[in-house]
């Protein structure tokens, strides 16, 4: 879910030394780990230098190995730079957009592949009440605050530790009062690829003060390969018979309304440009699909299937389970061809999609909504796994 209207933050990008590139060739870097592989292109978590912020903070990029699956992590933002998997034939390509270096990643407003915070989606107004107290935050959406401000966790230098043979925790304490959010709070996030290269995402969070959360990832992928085109030939499956429809600024008007006779319906699964350019107010308001979809297994506490994407081109296939009771399908639409990812291509509208797993849009002001508060004593816990395959 990207806009076209957002506010840029304020880093600039002049003094920025970035070094590293493609997940496959990166460059020397001055900083780096050590890594051991084994026999199926396993290994442990290494490290190497992907840039300096304007502040001369190094940002590391982390990569994992195993069941097939590679991985690229950012220490800015949480960032997946890249993901590899292999299509029916046992070609391996990254699947997801980004930038081969870190300058870009601090003036778009694209969120690729960032971890996002305090509150991922929309806000109205920019503001929300929590018991009898009314808080406010800067809009960098049109009228409403988008994925936790215009300096949100995507915008953060984050602790990464190795803490397993594939697994990387992520960690930033989150002061009371930043972006405007009550609390302060103390995330945990792992990055874990599985024996079968499933990627999943652990999220864990405490506060001392009453406040909002909602976590997701902005992963964008393309399961031909990052900047080979179009997604709309990808086949979408979302395990959801209702949806939450939008007003002009792309926040829900509270209706849980069906998806049935509308393109909002991928309960069967269908192409993803079937029905994108049908005559239908909702894709108006966000030049093709950027919606929040409502889980028919509603809020789980172990991850259960939420949707399957597929592309006939490669065979890559993948599964998206999660414990959240929605996903935002978000069709890229907003890519348009200003930037120009990894491999050196220029992004253009769907020529990527997210599935971010969440609570719903705007939550704090809508009571009818599944609650987003977390109080003090209480942990925030949410995971989403993906994984795939090729046929």
């Amino acid at each position: 879910m990207s806009p076209d209207r957002r506010t840029v933050f304020a880093s600039a990008a002049a003094g920025v030394a970035a070094t590293a590139t493609g997940l496959t060739a990166p460059a020397a870097a001055a900083h780096t780990s050590s890594a051991t592989t084994g026999d199926r292109g396993d290994a442990r978590p290494r490290s190497e230098t992907f840039g300096h912020l304007p502040d001369g903070s190094r940002v590391d990029r982390w990569t994992l190995a195993r069941g097939g699956t590679r991985l690229a992590v950012l220490g800015y933002g949480g960032i997946v730079q890249a993901l590899e998997i292999p299509d029916r034939r046992g070609r391996t390509v990254n699947v997801s957009l980004g930038f081969a270096t870190l300058a870009p990643y601090l003036t778009a407003t694209t969120y690729f592949g960032a971890l996002i915070g305090r509150y991922g989606n929309r806000i109205a107004g920019g503001r929300f009440t929590l018991d009898g107290t009314e808080h406010r935050l800067p809009v960098n959406d049109g009228p409403n605050s988008l994925h936790g401000g215009d300096a949100g966790f995507d915008k953060r230098l984050w602790e990464i530790t190795p803490t397993g043979p594939a697994t990387l925790t992520l960690h930033r304490t989150s002061p009371d009062g930043e972006m405007g959010y009550p609390g302060t709070l103390d995330v945990t996030v792992t990055y874990t690829l599985t024996d079968a290269g499933d990627f999943r995402i652990d999220y864990a969070a405490t506060t001392d003060a009453p406040t909002v959360v909602n976590l997701t990832n902005h992963t964008y992928f393309n399961l031909s390969g990052e900047g080979t085109g179009s997604i709309l030939d990808h086949r979408l499956e979302i395990a959801a018979s209702r949806y939450t429809p939008v007003d002009a600024t792309l926040i829900p008007t509270g209706e849980l309304a069906t998806v049935s006779g509308t393109p909002f319906d991928f309960r069967r699964g269908k192409p993803i440009g079937q029905d994108i350019r049908r005559d239908h107010p909702q894709l108006g308001h966000g030049k093709g699909f950027d919606h929040n979809l409502v889980l028919d297994k509603g809020l789980t506490v172990r991850p259960r299937h939420a949707a399957t994407l597929h592309d006939p081109a490669s065979g890559r296939t993948m599964t998206v389970a999660t414990t959240e009771p929605g996903v935002q399908f978000y069709s890229g639409n907003f890519l348009d061809g200003a930037l120009n990812g990894t491999t050196g291509n220029a992004y253009r509208q769907s020529d990527g999609l997210c599935l971010e797993t969440q609570h719903f849009p705007d939550s704090p002001n809508q009571p009818d909504f599944p609650s987003t508060v977390l109080r003090p004593g209480t942990t925030y816990r949410s995971t989403t796994v993906h994984s795939f395959a090729a046929r």
